[in-house]
């Protein structure tokens, strides 16, 4: 069993941080090199994970390796997810994480001790920051990490899911109650994801106490809109993708890929999709390519 990696013992205590975003507020946690002198001015990234994750997930465990190679690491939680705000918990929506990013990258430029700030996005959130970056053509740099890059072209059962969102919406207006499915199990068809994934159902890795099993589906119309294709054409900030063959749609990152405006690279490298979460070779020798990547374009 490969050794695997925990954003609660990484050897850094993060410090919790909240900053607005859009009509709310983010809570994230922030990482500091165990040398760190307020003096000194840092290149920083704000990163977010998986669909539906956490910031003591994926998020956390790349915010305490960025930490440890000298740069500042912005794990955060969506609005919708975790301790950030939000009315209608688990709503996914693309445009609201892209605020969310953005804002990050806000607050961290607002600090004296931070040269420049970037973005990491792994899986899901690979997607996130493309309609970021699209958005915002501050943004300075941009990472991937084996991410799932969504278009309406790809998304499955689009009809069933629809009419499984008006539904819900219907009785969100009229009860105040938000109707949720499973964003993760192995065979219940009305999970969003469905494929085997070992790393949500163990309590020693991705199953962690902060973290909600849920998805509303209400927002399934807001989910099936994210176009990580079109988006990419619109990004002009030096980017690297990190990608493996083994993870659902490779071809989708080749897609993203040809579509950037801006300086790129794909980097193609071993290991299972999940594995690019949390086992420590696969995450360490990942953060050894994306730490100087950060360093070179955010300064």
């Amino acid at each position: 069993m490969p050794t695997t990696l925990s954003a609660h013992s990484n050897g850094f205590t993060p410090i919790t941080v909240e900053f607005p975003s859009g009509d709310g507020t983010v809570v994230a946690h922030l990482y500091l090199p165990h040398d760190y002198d307020a003096s000194k001015r840092y290149p920083a990234v704000a990163m977010a994970g998986s669909f539906s994750s956490v910031k003591e997930q994926m998020g956390g465990i790349y915010g305490g390796e960025m930490a440890r190679r000298g740069l500042i690491g912005l794990a955060i939680d969506y609005r919708n997810y975790g301790q950030s705000s939000g009315a209608i918990r688990q709503y996914e929506d693309p445009n609201s994480k892209a605020v969310d990013l953005s804002s990050a990258l806000s607050f961290l430029r607002s600090r004296s001790d931070v040269a420049g700030a970037g973005l990491l996005g792994i899986c899901t959130s690979g997607s996130a920051v493309m309609h970021a970056a699209a958005n915002d053509q501050s943004v300075q740099a941009v990472a991937t990490v084996a991410g799932a890059f969504y278009e309406p072209a790809i998304q499955p059962g689009v009809k069933r899911r629809l009419a499984t969102a008006e539904a819900a919406q219907e009785k969100y207006d009229t009860t105040g109650v938000v109707d949720m499915v499973p964003a993760y199990h192995p065979v219940n068809p009305r999970a969003v994801n469905t494929i085997p994934m070992p790393y949500y159902l163990s309590a020693k890795r991705g199953n962690v106490a902060e973290w909600r099993n849920e998805f509303a589906v209400m927002s399934y119309p807001a989910f099936i809109s994210t176009d990580a294709v079109a988006k990419a054409s619109k990004v002009i900030a030096p980017t690297l993708m990190i990608h493996t063959k083994l993870t659902a749609a490779p071809n989708q990152a080749v897609k993203v890929h040809d579509q950037l405006a801006g300086q790129k690279e794909l980097e193609w490298f071993r290991g299972q999709h999940f594995s690019f979460y949390d086992h420590a070779d696969q995450v360490r020798h990942t953060a050894d390519r994306l730490a100087p990547f950060f360093t070179a374009t955010l300064g």
